[in-house]
């Protein structure tokens, strides 16, 4: 009896492992370490709403929340899946920054289940939408439509459209989410908000157009076309140094016209990055062993300056009161 009982719990030990393991790679699908992006551009719009006279329903701000974050696990599953099923995942050489998880070339058992959470989870995105188009009207229906095809066709389709792939990313984390998180909260649209969140563009497209760099033949092997596949790196790396420029000179803009405080001038601290990060990039645009420092200053710089123009908005509010 007692062999019996240790050999029961032996298997349901062993059934215990497997589906931890399972879940375990699931959520590696979803790229969490990425999915940080999603509060970072969202506090720029938090903080925009935090300074006027408009008390901050937290339930909406949760769902807001949970919206944006499903949003990007689902474009990021469905990337996965879609990547191993073209055979590219079998062609890339990944970096800390790209080529996916590299999940589902060793548990292939899974691309099926991905696909489906992928779908999920743009649903859960869905639903809250269609809640916010209920309380709030329909004047958040043209964000909420494209970002559901930006999502929906982005590695499919997008990929292989330099030009789409090139704004993709910045219009999806910057003008659909910031000004979408802004209205839901405010129930109006603003020039201002929307001018700034053009600093988010900029930072997020440059951020997916640096992470291609390592993956150029392994993308042109699946038929994607982005820009370096196009023009070739060294042409995208001024392309990347351009955008950082722009970026910045949006948030000057934005303080010189007072769509922004001058506090929010904190977010040019990461322009002390931005140099180093523009210098390898050209420096190094060929040759990619040597590119991983400029794509870690490319990470922290997209994640740190909204964090930044957020806390300088809310520090000259609090100063101010």
């Amino acid at each position: 009896m007692m062999q019996k009982h240790l050999a029961l719990s032996k298997i349901n030990s062993s059934n215990y492992s497997i589906l931890a393991s399972k879940i375990s790679n699931i959520i590696a699908t979803a790229r969490p370490s990425f999915l940080v992006l999603t509060p970072c551009c969202l506090l720029l719009a938090v903080a925009q709403v935090s300074v006027e006279n408009i008390a901050i329903n937290y339930y909406h701000l949760f769902l807001i929340f949970i919206g944006a974050l499903t949003a990007h696990a689902s474009v990021n599953m469905l990337n996965e899946y879609q990547d191993y099923k073209s055979g590219l995942d079998f062609y890339t050489q990944r970096t800390p920054f790209s080529g996916g998880s590299g999940t589902l070339p060793t548990a292939p058992e899974l691309a099926n289940l991905v696909y489906i959470m992928g779908i999920a989870c743009l649903l859960i995105t869905v639903l809250i939408g269609f809640y916010f188009l209920w309380i709030r009207a329909w004047g958040l229906a043209p964000i909420g439509l494209i970002g559901v095809l930006l999502i929906y066709f982005y590695t499919d389709k997008i990929t292989r459209s330099p030009w789409l792939s090139l704004i993709a990313p910045g219009l999806a984390f910057g003008p659909l989410m910031i000004t979408g998180a802004y209205y839901v909260l405010t129930g109006h649209y603003t020039v201002a908000v929307t001018v700034s969140s053009l600093i988010v563009f900029f930072l997020v497209n440059n951020l997916l157009l640096l992470n291609q760099f390592p993956d150029m033949e392994a993308d042109k092997n699946v038929g994607r076309c982005h820009l370096s596949i196009l023009i070739g790196r060294k042409k995208s790396a001024w392309v990347y140094i351009g955008f950082l420029v722009a970026a910045y000179s949006i948030l000057l803009l934005c303080v010189a016209v007072s769509f922004l405080p001058l506090y929010s001038l904190m977010g040019l601290v990461t322009f002390l990055l931005a140099i180093p990060a523009g210098r390898m990039t050209l420096q190094y645009a060929n040759e990619i062993e040597n590119l991983n420092p400029a794509l870690t200053l490319n990470v922290i710089i997209t994640l740190i300056t909204p964090v930044l123009v957020a806390f300088g908005i809310i520090l000259q509010h609090l100063l101010q009161n």
